[in-house]
């Protein structure tokens, strides 16, 4: 085994302190002040119609330290739908655990923001307007908004981004707060100058390769801070002559949209000069709106760069960033991906590398210098990144590595084992293989605490224990909690650890890591040793969690690289591959599993070929897929568990069912059953370009509520993952305009018009006062639910439901963080009005359908009250 030292990589001389280990990392400022960026304080949308500088502070709720299957939040709860929602100094609350707080006044420092122990609280702002009018809520520091009763996006790493049109009441006009990573918080009232305009607060733009003639993506934002749509519009683009315009979608009222345009082709410019672009907004009529100028750098494509693209995640301009190779112009070199830490911009982390030759360095951006940890959409960032520089460049597949440090170095070792023959090797540093486990240190860490250490929680030893593992006070709870928690299996990356047989892995830490524990570096060397015999494991001598240049372009880590590929095909002698979805990593090199006995447990195969016969065993899949093409000319037989196929009567790809005990051959399913390319979960639903349509067709405020609530998952969606949301009135909607896109529908069968032409054949129907799913029927206006079902005559797109039965129900189902990583949301979760405040105890049904994406061979759990 290679024990050569080993590898990291991150950016900066600066040491990132993870947002999850808070014993480490309280500091004061915001995170851009930490890494070079400056967070937004200047307002060039308007001007300040109101600062907040007297508000009230409820702070010092005791939080859980479960891994909680279903989040609540009783203080939020308490303000949804409530426009006129008011509170005053001395106004009490009661915590779940009975302790009773009360607000307080708080005032601005000579900053003009607000601090207070907003970690554990809530700000309430409230601003009397002498008329109705258009406002646009200006805030930082935050993670939540409700105002006057709707819930928006926050600023939660106090960036100075957010911008939210908000309809102000003549009178009180209530606003609460939720604290975000700081605890200082800003807010601001702004008149904006335009009711449509561009603001520069967040772009995406690309450098201008001075080698290469082509037209670039950018995006901005665009402000439409009015109550119609904006239909029509178009962005002009201007560089030394050359123009080109790109038609923008409709933007929605209300509501700040990023858009992409496009910048013209040009060539001739000088390497290392700043250009600026010249942009126009124009409405359907061709009157100009606004103007803005930006200045782009122009770059080597022969040195570090940038480049641009729009993502079939949702149609957004996203970027990545390039140490290119010493080796010019010549295809089949060595490609390694990088994957940075948190707050960590993919331009900085692809700086920290000096050029290699015959290797690119390609870095994805994980949406955003937070994103998700490189799960959810990063992962599918990290995956598209990496597909399009190897057909950019070129590169040879059997020589693709991947390496990442901190956070970076979780999505190391969780891409990898994920997609384990995509990389040749990996090599983490100063990473954590399990993030929820990771979020738990300090909880493994009370394990061995004294039971006098236990005092200042207010519980014994045991009791912190149980809640912090979960455990639910009655079986049907635990089995609730259960199988909502399952549908997090594809997280659990040492659940799949005999994965990383598929390559070399070099394990790099430093030895006085207090950021990332270097236990934990420790830890999976143990674990790896067990099994793996290809691994090489360095502790920095003295390190911690940033050591210097050191940390990531390490001369070792790259030796480490080149003397390892990944075998082709038929070279495969020994293969174990284990997986928790087939919809996120379905197999390896020929063998595939396509679906599964038990959804989202986990299911394996292990393949040994001896002369021409290939044994495999499996557990916990129901069909199965092998290439006998890819396995090569020499294989005579396969032995599927107990039962043996001749592979001269087998087809090119042949499918393999379990049926009653035993495996038969099996043709290709339809793709209306569940496959790879659509297998759930609720989360699943938000990709593929997927169109965001509301309801219209209710009362006055179910249509209010819908698209506040489209517009809410869209804030959320844009801030977290650098999105790009289209939203659709129910009666624009098309399904020949979208013929292949996911659709996230909200509101239900009575109230939004899209309902009948999507799910008229589903085993499930949500309409006013009623909900029917399946045999099981529940009435009543206050039932919500989050559900994914597949959409007909298309192979691969689902449709994504935030629905309810009505008022209540309605805002039972404000929360979204099944936009965040480390949240778990099975293909059904039916619940009622009580789960805002109580969470998991208001859960009616949760689970997952069958194979058929049917109920009746599907696996739930009810509620108490259905059993």
């Amino acid at each position: 085994m290679n024990k050569s030292t080993a590898l990291v990589i991150l950016l900066v001389a600066i040491c990132f302190l993870h947002t999850i280990n808070t014993e480490s990392q309280e500091r004061e400022g915001n995170i851009v002040e930490y890494f070079g960026k400056e967070k937004i304080n200047e307002v060039s949308e308007g001007e300040i119609l109101h600062l907040f500088e007297e508000g009230l502070i409820l702070s010092g709720l005791r939080g859980s330290f479960a891994v909680k299957a279903v989040e609540s939040d009783p203080v939020i709860a308490t303000f949804l739908g409530k426009p006129g929602k008011m509170i005053q100094k001395g106004d009490s609350f009661e915590d779940k655990n009975g302790t009773t707080l009360s607000w307080d006044t708080i005032s601005v420092n000579k900053t003009n923001e607000f601090e207070g122990n907003f970690r554990s609280g809530y700000l309430f702002l409230n601003f009397e307007s002498d008329q109705d009018q258009m406002a646009v809520l200006e805030a930082s520091g935050h993670t939540t908004a409700i105002v006057n009763g709707m819930p928006h996006e926050g600023d939660h790493y106090d960036y100075g981004w957010s911008l939210i049109p908000v309809q102000l009441k003549k009178g009180n006009n209530p606003i609460l707060l939720t604290g975000g990573r700081f605890n200082r918080i800003r807010a601001r009232l702004l008149k904006t100058d335009a009711p449509v305009q561009f603001t520069e607060r967040d772009m995406t733009l690309p450098d201008l390769i001075a080698e290469e003639n082509t037209e670039l993506w950018g995006a901005l934002r665009v402000m439409n801070v009015s109550s119609n749509e904006f239909a029509g519009g178009s962005i002009l683009a201007s560089l030394h002559g050359n123009e080109i315009g790109y038609d923008l979608k409709p933007i929605a009222p209300d509501y700040v949209k990023k858009v992409p345009f496009k910048i013209p082709a040009i060539q001739g410019l000088e390497i290392d000069t700043k250009q600026d672009v010249f942009l126009e907004l124009r409405d359907k009529k061709g009157k100009l709106l606004d103007t803005l100028t930006i200045s782009l750098d122009v770059k080597s494509a022969y040195k570090h760069h940038k480049e641009t693209f729009i993502s079939d995640l949702d149609g957004s301009v996203q970027y990545y960033s390039v140490a290119p190779s010493l080796t010019k112009n010549t295809s089949n070199q060595a490609l390694t991906l990088t994957v940075h830490g948190a707050s960590v911009e993919a331009v900085n982390q692809a700086a920290a590398y000096q050029q290699k030759d015959s290797m690119h360095i390609v870095a994805a951006t994980n949406r955003r210098p937070f994103g998700f940890a490189w799960e959810d959409w990063g992962r599918m960032d990290a995956m598209e990144v990496l597909g399009i520089a190897e057909k950019k460049y070129e590169t040879d597949p059997q020589h693709t590595y991947l390496t990442g440090h901190s956070m970076g170095g979780h999505g190391t070792w969780y891409l990898g084992v994920t997609y384990p023959d995509r990389f040749a090797a990996i090599g983490p540093a100063a990473g954590y293989p399990d993030l929820i486990k990771y979020r738990r240190g300090f909880v493994e860490r009370m394990r061995e605490r004294p039971e006098s250490d236990f005092e200042r929680f207010g519980m014994t030893k045991q009791e912190f224990m149980d809640q912090a593992d979960g455990k639910q006070p009655t079986q049907n709870l635990q089995d609730l909690s259960d199988i909502i928690q399952r549908a997090g299996n594809t997280s659990r990356s040492l659940k799949l650890k005999e994965n990383y047989l598929h390559y070399g892995v070099y394990v790099l830490h430093g030895e006085k890591d207090n950021v990332v524990p270097t236990d934990i570096a420790r830890e999976m060397r143990q674990v790896l040793g067990t099994f793996h015999d290809d691994f090489a494991y360095y502790e920095y001598p003295d390190g911690e969690h940033w050591f210097g240049s050191e940390s990531v372009d390490w001369p070792p880590l790259f030796e480490f690289f080149n003397f390892r590929k990944i075998k082709k095909d038929p070279e495969i002698d020994e293969l174990q591959f284990k997986t928790a979805s087939p919809g996120v990593s379905e197999g390896s090199h020929y063998l595939e599993i396509w679906q599964q006995q038990t959804p989202l447990e986990i299911s394996s195969f292990s393949m040994e070929k001896e002369a021409d016969t290939v044994y495999v065993t499996t557990e916990n899949i129901a069909l199965f897929k092998v290439n006998f093409e890819k396995a090569g000319d020499s294989l005579l037989e396969l032995k599927l568990d107990d039962t043996f196929f001749p592979v001269s009567e087998m087809k090119a790809e042949q499918f393999f069912r379990f049926k009653d005990g035993n495996w038969i051959t099996a043709e290709k399913p339809s793709s209306s059953v569940k496959n790879p390319k659509r297998n759930g979960t609720f989360k699943d639903a938000f990709k593929n370009n997927m169109v965001f349509v509301y309801a219209t067709k209710g009362t006055k405020e179910e249509n209010q509520w819908y698209l506040n609530r489209a517009r809410y998952d869209a804030e959320k969606f844009w801030y977290r993952g650098n999105g790009t949301i289209h939203l659709v009135k129910d009666t624009d909607f098309k399904e020949s305009e979208y013929p292949d896109n996911n659709i996230i529908l909200y509101g239900n069968s009575d109230n939004n018009a899209a309902w009948k032409k999507l799910l008229k054949n589903a085993p499930f129907k949500v309409s006013n006062n009623s909900f029917t799913f399946g045999t099981k029927k529940w009435s009543g206006n206050d039932l919500g639910a989050y559900m994914v079902y597949p959409r007909t005559n298309t192979e691969k797109a689902t449709i994504g439901i935030i629905t309810a039965t009505g008022r209540e129900g309605m805002h039972a189902a404000y929360a979204n963080d099944y936009l965040l990583n480390a949240t778990f949301f099975p293909d059904v979760m039916i619940f009622d009005a009580e789960m805002p405040a109580k969470g998991l105890e208001s859960i009616k049904a949760a689970g997952f359908f069958g194979n058929s994406w049917q109920i009746e061979d599907g696996d739930f759990v009810w509620g108490e009250e259905n059993n």
